[in-house]
């Protein structure tokens, strides 16, 4: 489990961070959201080790990331939005860094990339920007870590590719594994999430199971707004709106609204 105690971080005078407290679970699919600069891809690189914060603490089972044990690196595989790739194959580069990730097995990866129809031979550098975003998370998912850090996954994938990566998580997906997904494009995403967390700058806005949202909020769209709506956004296909799910309704989770929605009680 990860458990992050009063994290601050500051770029030079620039706080981006500030005292921020939560958990991440085994077994679940985070949805990291928040508005641009609010620190998520920060808060990856600090889960990682990549950057190192003087104000309080983050514990990954025992594990303090910013020490870069090798038993620490091998859980963890991250992701960033602008991976690129180096001159070398697909193959080469997985089994260049499964020295590190004792669980690598390049039978599921030939499998992952075929599903995307991608060769396992095929340089980087031939690969368009959504064959490389296509390629890594192939490995990424091939090298079958406990945590999955991935900062906006579906940037440059097609729609054909954003329906497989989904069908790839899903199915990779275990008890044991806690994969992290900071996005804007919600949509792309929103049937794997199990839980949503909105991060600020200076606290987490919301921190709650899709499970424990839809008992909490009922989600529609018609043309009448509801004299009890919390929450009202105007579209083509007529008002979304948020109310209290006082009557213990189901309702499809609608994460843009539930979103904004957030946001407006800033």
């Amino acid at each position: 489990m990860i458990t992050i105690r009063d994290l601050s971080f500051a770029y030079s005078s620039e706080k981006v961070l500030d005292s921020i407290t939560t958990t991440f679970e085994q077994g679940r699919v985070y949805g990291l959201l928040g508005a641009n600069g609010v620190g998520k891809s920060t808060l990856f690189k600090l889960l990682c080790g990549l950057l190192t914060a003087k104000e309080g603490s983050i514990d990954i089972d025992g594990y303090s990331p910013a020490d870069r044990k090798p038993g620490f690196l091998s859980k963890m595989f991250y992701i960033p939005e602008d991976f690129e790739g180096p001159a070398v194959s697909i193959k080469s580069y997985a089994a260049g860094i499964s020295a590190f990730y004792p669980n690598y097995d390049e039978q599921q990866l030939r499998s992952l990339l075929n599903d995307f129809e991608i060769d396992i031979n095929r340089k980087f550098t031939t690969l368009s920007l959504g064959q490389r975003k296509r390629a890594i998370l192939c490995i990424a998912l091939s090298m079958n870590t406990e945590y999955l850090l991935l900062d906006e996954p579906t940037n440059g994938l097609d729609i054909p590719s954003k329906l497989e990566f989904r069908k790839m998580v899903a199915r990779t997906m275990d008890e044991n594994r806690t994969i992290i997904i900071s996005t804007h494009q919600v949509k792309d995403v929103e049937n794997l999430l199990d839980h949503i967390m909105i991060l600020d700058k200076r606290a987490v806005l919301l921190d709650k199971s899709v499970a424990d949202i839809q008992d909490e909020y009922l989600f529609e769209t018609g043309n009448a707004v509801p004299d009890d709506a919390l929450f009202v956004e105007a579209g083509l296909g007529g008002c979304s709106s948020i109310r209290k799910n006082v009557n213990g309704e189901e309702s499809r989770i609608n994460i843009e609204l539930l979103f904004n929605y957030i946001n407006s009680k800033k």
